[in-house]
């Protein structure tokens, strides 16, 4: 078989602040942002963090940080870092996922995808998990439904689709990520992709993450 064209991994975590936080003194917790900042702005030195509020956009979670590494030890020497700050013990982490880049197995699907970019306001992020039927079509078959797919695409280059693969990595198979400065076009993107047979094969695609572009001492002055 030829060499599959891997990239990067990919580690996304969305974080939950406590209200105990809220109830410490403004000097405190002034501080235990400002340190939760400078140990994001250290990290991404070498290995740029993105970060992403969730606030007024769910109810679970309020921000959310987005890490490419060639190395899956980046990802917990990242945890490690920020568990021996003040504010971890105030922060709960009900999702993240696990995945990396690589090259689709679909012609005209597009080159390895590259990281994400910091021009775009919007980031619409959640897993996905095709049905075993998919599977155990051929690979023409399987081909034709996803051209479909990859026309109404063309028609949204305002939306710009980052996939990325978790099979054996995490618990999903992919981990989809749509940038866009109007969430109005993912909006429209979806609704034509549900007309397209290949929707059918779709087993899972929530929880959905709808989040904003903004630095991280903003993401974390939003919650508090």
């Amino acid at each position: 078989m030829p060499k599959v064209e891997y990239d990067n991994f990919q580690k996304i975590c969305l974080f939950k602040l406590g209200q105990n936080f809220r109830l410490l003194d403004a000097d405190e917790r002034s501080k235990g942002k400002q340190e939760f900042a400078a140990a994001i702005n250290d990290l991404s030195s070498v290995h740029p963090i993105l970060s992403y509020s969730t606030v007024g956009t769910r109810a679970d979670t309020d921000f959310m940080l987005v890490q490419d590494s060639p190395s899956i030890e980046t990802f917990h020497e990242t945890s490690r870092q920020l568990n021996t700050t003040l504010m971890a013990g105030y922060l709960e982490q009900p999702y993240s996922y696990l995945s990396i880049r690589r090259k689709s197995r679909y012609k005209h699907g597009g080159g390895t995808p590259g990281e994400l970019k910091e021009d775009y306001k919007y980031l619409i992020i959640y897993p996905m998990t095709k049905t075993r039927p998919w599977y155990e079509k051929s690979m023409d078959d399987r081909q034709k439904m996803m051209n479909d797919h990859f026309r109404i695409g063309i028609n949204y280059p305002m939306v710009m689709i980052n996939t990325t693969y978790a099979f054996g990595l995490d618990d999903t198979e992919f981990v989809l990520g749509f940038e866009m400065d109007d969430p109005s076009d993912f909006v429209s993107l979806v609704m034509d992709l549900r007309e397209v047979p290949v929707a059918q094969y779709t087993a899972t695609e929530i929880p959905i993450f709808t989040t904003i572009r903004m630095p991280i001492a903003e993401a974390l002055d939003a919650m508090v």
